[in-house]
């Protein structure tokens, strides 16, 4: 069983959402945002306020999934986690949210969450979508609002 991105640029616009909208939605609370980056891109490149931390490749080794040599590649390269399926249900069940609510995977560049939000459509949540352009998006938007002189 493989999960895999959408093989078309119009499957993709239907599993993506624009950054400044993805933040708004999760700043009222209509949705949550999952980093689905491995822990050391979080430790070396920095955090994103406010998202649940749910490492993508850990997640598709515990559900049985294959990974690409790629993605294994990634996935070796950070410190091995102890997490099963049960404690990935956990996570996601502790936002107290039902399956229709709102999750949005973003990565660092908006690849491997189109990728992580078809994989949690396959898992019963239908409204998981992408954040596109990823944390590069963000940072750039950060440092777009930090460059901006206030009125």
């Amino acid at each position: 069983m493989t999960s895999e991105a959408p093989e078309s640029p119009e499957d993709s616009a239907l599993l993506e959402m624009s950054l400044p909208t993805a933040l708004e939605l999760t700043r009222l609370g209509l949705a949550t945002l999952i980093d689905i980056r491995q822990t050391f891109e979080v430790e070396m490149k920095g955090a994103i306020p406010d998202a649940l931390h749910i490492p993508l490749f850990e997640v598709k080794v515990m559900l049985g999934h294959s990974l690409t040599e790629d993605e294994q590649d990634i996935l070796d390269a950070g410190q091995p986690k102890d997490m099963d399926a049960k404690s990935f249900f956990t996570m996601i069940n502790q936002l107290h949210h039902g399956r229709d609510h709102l999750l949005l995977c973003i990565c660092n560049s908006g690849r491997r969450s189109l990728s992580a939000a078809a994989l949690l459509r396959s898992l019963g949540y239908p409204k998981a979508l992408s954040v596109a352009g990823g944390f590069q998006a963000w940072k750039k938007l950060q440092a777009a609002t930090a460059a901006t002189p206030s009125t």
